[in-house]
């Protein structure tokens, strides 16, 4: 009974691990969508997901903006020019910055299950472009 119970939970915590899916943002000097950008800059996962954001080009970060993360979410803080990989267990919208070129625009949305926190992040100031650019990325939801 107790090797049936054992290889069941095996099974079963295969099962989760192979259902979780790997992403990859990219921080780029210049892309699809002009200078100092995330590539993508909107991207929809499951909790459980993982995202890693790629320093393709020198000089980006990845971090969460403060306000715009779901309750019992972590924040992070990527160091600069390094890539970092975040798995995303809270349902709902994450704010993220370069935060050298947030002025600039350089901003990021990941979108967990359910936008639970949605009229939420969309309250929060962010400088310059960036403010127009979540309007655009989280206007839609």
């Amino acid at each position: 009974m107790k090797s049936l119970i054992l290889a069941t939970a095996t099974v079963l915590s295969l099962t989760g691990m192979a259902a979780a899916a790997d992403h990859e943002v990219k921080m780029l000097n210049k892309g699809e969508a002009g200078a100092m950008v995330f590539e993508p800059e909107l991207i929809t996962i499951a909790p459980g997901d993982t995202v890693t954001f790629k320093a393709t080009d020198a000089g980006h970060n990845a971090e969460t903006i403060p306000g715009m993360l779901p309750d019992g979410a972590e924040p992070f803080v990527g160091k600069m020019g390094k890539d970092v990989t975040v798995t995303f267990t809270e349902e709902g919208v994450y704010g993220i910055k370069c935060k050298p070129h947030l002025g600039m625009g350089m901003v990021a949305a990941v979108i967990v299950g359910a936008p639970v926190n949605l009229e939420t992040a969309k309250t929060v100031k962010t400088p310059g472009k960036a403010g127009k650019k979540f309007e655009a990325l989280l206007g839609g939801l």
